[in-house]
């Protein structure tokens, strides 16, 4: 079956515009469907949520860095980085091609504001942080660059894409459809199978509902001025079971993604000031994160979703039904 694949290419504008132009050529010749924002280079509000909905529909995520930081919105993050940290939110595959001498870059390319010029720092770091990334020096290294990791991330991570409409229906979908239908019959088996030899753990041997858990978590403070180093931070609390459920449960009424679920907790736990904006990165430990889906598995009051590569989280009913019983506001006697 004929599939292409829609790429989101995320950079700043004004000073990448030759190397946009050349990212796009490459994509065009590898049969993907570019996608990205040359028609709104200043972003707004309202754009950003339009920029959001590109997103949505794109398979892959390329983002390429050069020498500046961009404009920002009122958060302090640039549209850039926003776009990247909504495509990692959702699950989308990343591609980061960085320039490989961004201080050797000339005036016109570069930072010139201390501030920025830490951000961009900070954010280097963020995009290279448990991410393979390639390096770049000039316009004419990125086709070969771009082919090369999009060609490999397809490969590894096979996305949706997109299908002609006159092809829907082609014989060869209809075939590859009763398989998957034949598959997901045999997995079902085996899920009723494993269930049906692995009972739940009884509610009555698991933690009580007001008994404390110990979380930590890192972040990052930047520097603002050039010389100055990013802090590293830690952070821990302890807080109990019913304290966790009842913040995010609202949150998990609709899925959210591990990642999201992260951050959440990290904000509504860490005890740090969330609205720093020099603060960034600002996490739950992974081992803590898992203890806490584990927890929440066991009692029924959550399911994982896999179909994405990131891993989403939603509530069950009785879910649904315990976040009703401690969130709702009752009328006062």
């Amino acid at each position: 079956m004929d599939k292409r694949y829609q790429v989101f290419v995320s950079s700043t504008y004004a000073d990448l515009q030759e190397e946009r132009q050349s990212v796009l050529q490459t994509l065009m010749e590898m049969d993907c469907i570019p996608a990205g924002m040359e028609l709104f280079p200043a972003a707004d509000e309202e754009q950003w949520e339009f920029i959001k909905r590109i997103i949505d529909d794109c398979d892959y995520y390329l983002l390429i860095i050069g020498g500046r930081y961009g404009s920002t919105a009122h958060d302090g993050l640039s549209y850039t980085e926003k776009e990247f940290d909504y495509a990692v939110s959702k699950g989308i595959k990343v591609i980061a091609l960085l320039h490989k001498s961004p201080d050797d870059l000339p005036r016109s390319k570069s930072e010139l504001e201390e501030e920025n010029y830490q951000k961009l720092q900070n954010f280097r770091e963020k995009v290279s942080d448990g991410r393979l990334v390639r390096f770049w020096n000039d316009a004419s290294q990125l086709p070969g660059e771009v082919s090369l990791s999009l060609n490999k991330t397809m490969r590894l991570f096979p996305a949706v894409g997109w299908v002609r409409g006159d092809s829907a229906a082609s014989p060869e979908l209809l075939l590859e459809i009763n398989e998957l239908r034949k598959r997901n019959d045999e997995l079902q088996i085996q899920l009723n199978e494993t269930q049906d030899s692995q009972p739940l753990i009884p509610r009555e041997e698991l933690a009580d509902w007001d008994s404390s858990i110990d979380i930590s978590g890192t972040y990052s403070l930047y520097a603002r001025r050039r010389g100055q180093n990013t802090q590293y931070c830690n952070w821990k609390n302890t807080v109990t079971w019913s304290e966790i459920f009842g913040a995010i449960s609202p949150f998990l009424a609709d899925k959210a993604f591990d990642s999201d679920v992260n951050r959440f907790i990290a904000e509504q736990f860490s005890k740090v000031d969330c609205n720093n904006v020099s603060l960034s990165a600002l996490v739950i430990e992974t081992q803590d994160l898992y203890t806490i889906r584990i927890q929440f598995l066991a009692l029924g009051l959550i399911e994982i979703d896999n179909e994405h590569p990131q891993a989403q989280w939603y509530l069950t009913e009785l879910g649904m039904q315990t976040m009703l019983k401690y969130r709702v506001v009752n009328k006062g006697v």
